[in-house]
This record gives structure tokens, C-alpha cells and sequence, in this order.
């Protein structure tokens, strides 16, 4: 089916920001709550909020086979369900109608009058329900300063590494959406020189610079997704902080990985950029060495151009960027992630949630988290009014961004920020 949203000279007859992230060609969809108090299922051009529930029930997809209450829903689960080629429908749908050459809404006041929102108007939710929660840990570089760290710096990587993308079963209850902020998280740690643990907040918390894909309906139990078939399966991207606690996942991960150190919180940006708008950035994936097996080859390019940003504001100091990165340094691929959790069968639902593990490039500004940053804290990083963090501090706010951009658009995430807050302390009960 032919992409018409992506046409690059398309202009829209609602005014778009030169830098915006969401210029008629990205076309996101997210979950957002009214000013009449009515949650929807929505997209964004520029800084205007377009509610898709009233514009099916005004008629505007009336060529589109959708159910009445498709957009009606607190969640995207079910227009994810509904498959690629209703989504590529959709999208194009939109884009024309919201096209500067097509008047059919732009000249009926009263229909713009439902149907638009400035962004003051709405309060974004999380997008859909996510049923399930992987965690891959996908980059060569991340993998490789970890490893430097706490292992022997010649053998840094475990001897699966170059052979299999690592992942581990997350928890989905404690993923919010961008603006609500994250208690510091209490567990047991091992100090330094210490026999035995104790029990107290965190004195380690960190960023992990990621991005989740979202899936459909992908497979009946039983069924692998082969590799180059994977992208059919996967609705779009958000950008992902998976909060991690580096102290209690010390004591904790031996002999089965993170628990308590990563289940805490983690935080994704509200809008949902499809695979399809990110379709001109993409970009040739990292050579793997050695050749992966069979079943995780693939053919054509499968990583994407996508520049992240992470900042850091205290409560007295403004946002400063404190690391670069770029989506395309991940050495696993997403085709290659999926393909992988499936190949033993595993089944894929409408919703579930897909991250990247933690991006870092190859130089030091470049790395996806405060442990390599400051490398175990040893190097602090200095801040505008002259403090300095080695980790997390309480009333920090972290925040990530994320875009694309060539000669004719860019196409962007938005961004995903929290407060991180001090433990919370249950009262006891007189």
C-alpha cells in the first residue's frame, strides 16, 4: 500500500513549528484526556491535539472499515490489533484531510471546533495497556563498558553476547507515561566491605537510555515470526527510561538477573511513532561478527537514524545535555529482537512493550547512562551552578529526546521526562 503520509512536500493547513517533532508526515497516535474530561485516541500535528474519536464520529473515515468505538477506548490495544493495513489507511487518511490543499475540515469551523486541542487543553495517558514487557540488552558498546567495569576488561563481553540478543522478562505495572515522577526505590544492598545487607533507599539510581517498540497480534503459541517478516508486527516506537537502582541490582542479579533494581519504574514519551513515518531514516545496522545464526539473519536495512538526547535539571539549575546518542549504534536490531523472542514459540500480543537495553555509542559523550558517564561515579559530572552528580539525586529531573532528520523533514518523539522524589516511607498506623 502506498505511504501517501510520507510524502515529503506535503504541507498542513495547521501551523507547524520549523523544529517541531510532529510535522504532517510523522502522524503519531496516542491516548489523551479532554478538556471536556473525555479520554480519546489521538494524533498530533505541530502543537495541535487531533481527536480521532470524534472525527470517526463525525464521519471523516467513513471509507475505512473501523468499528464504531475503535477510538472511543482508554488504550490503543485494539487499533493496534487491527493490523498494518489499517494503520497505514489511517495515517494517510489523516494526512490528507489535514492537508492544506484539502478544505473539507480546514472550512467547517464547527468541526474544528470538536475536534482540535491546543496541548494546554489535554493531558497525555499512557498509550496502551501493556500486557507484557521484555527488556533486551542490545548494545555492543553498553555491554562492552559493563562488562569493563565489574569483569576483566579483555573479556568483557560473556561468551553468548555475540550470538544471541539478551533480554529479560520485565515488569509492565510500573510503566508510566512521561511527567509523572519516580519515587527513589528501597531494597537490599551489599556496602562496600560489608558480610551481610541491609535494607534502605537506593544510593545508586540511574537513567538507561532506550527505545521500546510496540507490537500487534503477532503469532498463534507455538508460532516463530521469522526475521525479515517482523516489522509487519510492529505498530511503532517511543522513547524509554528504564529506571535502574545500580546498588540493589549488584547485590540482587546473581544468579537470575535484575528484580527489584529495574521493576521500580520506567517511563516512555506519550506519543507512538509508527514504523511507517520513520520509513526515510533508515540506516545499515552494525556489521555482526561472528554471523549470527540462521534464524536471526536477515536481509535490507533494519535500524533507523534516530538522534537521543538525555538531559539533566536540578531544582536550582536549568536542563543541560549531558550525553548523545543515536538508536543506530544498537548491534541487535529490532527484526532480529522479535524474531528471536519467538523463535521458541513464545506468543506476541496487541500492546505488549519491546526495549532496546541501554544506548551508548562509541566515545564518552555518547554513552546511555550515568554508571558510564561518570564510570562507577568515579567522574562526576558538573553541572551549570557547579555541583556535580556521580548518580540520580533526589528532585533531578532526567529527560530524553529523540528525532530524525534529512534534507526535507524531521520526524520526532517529543520528549520523556520525570522527577525523581525521595523514597516513600509508609506511616506507620498508631
Amino acid at each position: 500500500m502506498s505511504q501517501t503520509a510520507n510524502d515529503p512536500h506535503r504541507k498542513s493547513w495547521i501551523p507547524v513549528p520549523s523544529d517541531s517533532d510532529f510535522p504532517i508526515q510523522n502522524i503519531p497516535f496516542g491516548v489523551f484526556l479532554t478538556r471536556d474530561d473525555v479520554i480519546t485516541i489521538g494524533t498530533r500535528i505541530g502543537d495541535t491535539a487531533i481527536d480521532l474519536g470524534a472525527l470517526h464520529q463525525l464521519g471523516y473515515f467513513r471509507d475505512i472499515p473501523l468499528t464504531d468505538d475503535i477510538f472511543l477506548q482508554d488504550t490503543l490495544n485494539d487499533f493496534i490489533s487491527d493490523g498494518q493495513k489499517t494503520w497505514r489507511l489511517v495515517r494517510n487518511c489523516i494526512a490528507n484531510l489535514f492537508d492544506q490543499k484539502n478544505k473539507e475540515l480546514q472550512n467547517n469551523a464547527d468541526h474544528r471546533k470538536i475536534v482540535l486541542f491546543n496541548l494546554d487543553e489535554i493531558e497525555m495517558q499512557l498509550p496502551v495497556q501493556i500486557g507484557d514487557y521484555t527488556d533486551f540488552y542490545s548494545s555492543k558498546e553498553h555491554a562492552t563498558n559493563v562488562g569493563s567495569m565489574f569483569r576483566d576488561p579483555n573479556n568483557a563481553l560473556l561468551p553468548n553476547w555475540l550470538h544471541v540478543p539478551v533480554g529479560y522478562h520485565g515488569r509492565s505495572s510500573t510503566i508510566v507515561p512521561s511527567g509523572i515522577p519516580i519515587h527513589r526505590p528501597m531494597g537490599q544492598t551489599l556496602p562496600q566491605g560489608a558480610e551481610t545487607p541491609i535494607f534502605g533507599p537506593s544510593k545508586l539510581v540511574d537513567f538507561e537510555l532506550e527505545m521500546a517498540f510496540i507490537t500487534t497480534d503477532a503469532n498463534q503459541l507455538g508460532e516463530p515470526i521469522p526475521v525479515d517478516e517482523a516489522e509487519d508486527y510492529i505498530f511503532g516506537m517511543v522513547l524509554f527510561n528504564d529506571w535502574s537502582a545500580r546498588d540493589i541490582q549488584k547485590w540482587e542479579y546473581v544468579p537470575l538477573g535484575p528484580f527489584l533494581a529495574k521493576n521500580f519504574a520506567s517511563s516512555i514519551s506519550p506519543w507512538i511513532v509508527t514504523l511507517d513515518a520513520l520509513e526515510p531514516f533508515r540506516v545499515e545496522s552494525p556489521r555482526q561478527d561472528p554471523t549470527p545464526l540462521p534464524y536471526l539473519q536477515y536481509s535490507g536495512k533494519k535500524s533507523f537514524d534516530i538522534h537521543l538526547e538525555v538531559d539533566l535539571s536540578t531544582e536550582n539549575t536549568p536542563p543541560q545535555t549531558i550525553t548523545k546518542s543515536n538508536f543506530k549504534y544498537l548491534y541487535w536490531n529490532m527484526s532480529q529482537q522479535l524474531a528471536h523472542h519467538t523463535v521458541n514459540g513464545c506468543k506476541v500480543n496487541s500492546g505488549d512493550m519491546m526495549g532496546s537495553g541501554t544506548i551508548s555509542g562509541p566515545t564518552k559523550d555518547s554513552y546511555g547512562s550515568m554508571l558510564e558517564l561518570t564510570w562507577k561515579g568515579e567522574n562526576p559530572i558538573e553541572l551549570a551552578d557547579g555541583s556535580k552528580r556521580k548518580f540520580i539525586e533526589d528532585g533531578d529531573t532526567v529527560t530524553f529526546r529523540g528525532y530524525c532528520k534529512n534534507n526535507d523533514v524531521r520526524i520526532g518523539f517529543g520528549e520523556v521526562s520525570n522527577k525523581l522524589l525521595p523514597a516513600f516511607y509508609t506511616k506507620k498506623r498508631k
